[in-house]
């Protein structure tokens, strides 16, 4: 069973203020969460991905003194394991010399693609503040509906309601616009 958001942030409260068996509980429960996240962005690589876990719970334990017991531990959790993945990203990244960069980009869509990207933005700008990060959440950044709403702190049923009114908002400016 998984845990609760409110039993991961007692456990990393406590595991902060001096608790080991609280902190190890939370690390344990912490795996599977990971492994979850990290699988379904990297399309079941299982080795990179159990890196990643590990990569992640290390820099979970080295930062947690910048945990704010005041905020919902997930979300915190996930941003770290957000800049784990971009590391990641980063190692395998393929480098290329500035002369060739015109092409490349040309080549790609880049500016297409940055367009899209502002336009998506300002339409979600255009929504309520719920709706857009709902919508960011599990449409763009990739997340399940139960890891939004985590770190959230919202219900499913709510983070479903905000994507699907959020979407329909978007789906009638789009409409008008044409």
């Amino acid at each position: 069973m998984r845990a609760s958001e409110d039993q991961l942030r007692e456990w990393m409260v406590a595991g902060l203020d001096g608790d080991a068996k609280a902190y190890s509980c939370l690390l344990s429960a912490l795996v599977p969460a990971l492994r979850s996240f990290f699988a379904r962005r990297l399309g079941g690589a299982s080795d990179d991905v159990e890196d990643l876990v590990q990569d992640c719970l290390m820099a979970i334990h080295r930062r947690r003194a910048t945990y704010d017991r005041t905020r919902p531990f997930m979300a915190w959790t996930y941003g770290v394991a957000r800049y784990k993945m971009i590391d990641h990203f980063r190692q395998g990244r393929q480098h290329v010399a500035i002369e060739d960069l015109d092409d490349i980009l040309m080549a790609e869509g880049f500016e297409d693609a940055c367009s899209a990207r502002m336009d998506v933005t300002k339409l979600l700008a255009e929504l309520p503040a719920k709706q857009a990060r709902a919508i960011r959440d599990t449409k763009i950044g990739g997340m399940s509906v139960a890891e939004s709403a985590e770190a959230a702190g919202w219900s499913e049923a709510d983070v479903k309601v905000s994507v699907h009114r959020g979407l329909k908002a978007l789906a009638a400016r789009l409409k008008d616009a044409m």
